[in-house]
Formats: structure tokens, sequence, C-alpha cells
């Protein structure tokens, strides 16, 4: 009944994420959801979220944001990361997952999907048919909306550790 919306990995952090493995693995492209997922909800980029792009950058990969905020937001944590973005996403909406790989030149196969919301991310990458991967949300004060999802999150995150 949940399998829908099961990610393919649940991880801890973005940041223990093994991306030199992704990339021998045949990986090209990952898309990121950004608050919570890379930095708290509405910081801007920190160092360590400035590192990882410059290593994946170096790893080979191309990346993009995916986010469902307004371009504001979007372009201040992109500053001085760099990267390609797509603001105002709708995810779980496919279309702009599918644009994110038309800007970074890949496909369903080598591209991947991290973010830390089930109902938002995950299930959005499942319905595009690309591999994604949950982490746990880096700081627990949210709006009242992204708690009440977090509440059916846990049921959901409960059955499918109970599946693995």
């Amino acid at each position: 009944m949940f399998d829908k919306f099961f990610p393919d990995e649940y991880v801890a952090s973005t940041y223990v994420i093994a991306f030199e493995k992704l990339y021998e693995e045949g990986y090209r492209g990952v898309i990121f959801d950004i608050d919570n997922t890379l930095v708290p909800h509405g910081a801007p980029a920190d160092e360590r979220a400035k590192k990882l792009f410059e290593r994946l950058g170096k790893i080979g990969f191309e990346s993009c944001l995916l986010s469902n905020n307004k371009e504001p937001r979007v372009k201040m944590f992109n500053e001085e990361i760099g990267t390609n973005y797509i603001f105002n996403a709708h995810k779980p909406s496919t279309k702009n997952y599918l644009h994110a790989m038309e800007l970074m030149g890949t496909d369903k196969t080598n591209t991947l999907f991290i973010g830390d919301q089930l109902f938002t991310d995950v299930w959005g990458a499942k319905r595009t048919g690309i591999r994604n991967i949950l982490v746990k949300p880096i700081y627990p004060k949210e709006e009242i909306q992204i708690v009440l999802k977090r509440y059916l999150e846990r049921v959901v995150l409960h059955f499918y550790l109970k599946k693995k």
C-alpha cells in the first residue's frame, strides 16, 4: 500500500553519500532538493554545501537544484554554488524532474534524486522513474504544513523499515 512512497535508499545525510561510488556505477546527474536536504530551511549555501558541489564537479557529475520554493530563495542559495536550478517545481509532478535531466544532459538511467520528503521529493522521483535517496531532515523546525506531512511520513517510514 505504501510501497509507492518507499525510497530506493534512506541515509542519515546528503553529506554521507558516496558520490564517487555512484559515479563508478554509471550515474552522471544529481538532482537535489534544497531545504533540509542541503541546508536548514531558508539558509544560504554553507561551506559544506559549497564543498559538496565542488566535489561533484571534480568527480564529473552534472547537478540541478529542484525546489518548490520561489525563485528568490533558490537563486540566493545557488549564488555561490553556480549550478542549474528550477524553482516553483510543483513536485511531485514529473515535468520538472524531466526538465532537470534535459538541463544536465542526462536521462532516467544515469540520474538520481536526493531529497528529505517522501510525498514530494521521493514520490516525484519514483513517478519519473529515477533512482532516489531520502535523507533525514537537517533541521527539525519547519513550517506547519511540513510538520503535518512529517507525521504521515513516519507511518510510511515505519512500514519501509519493517519491510527492509
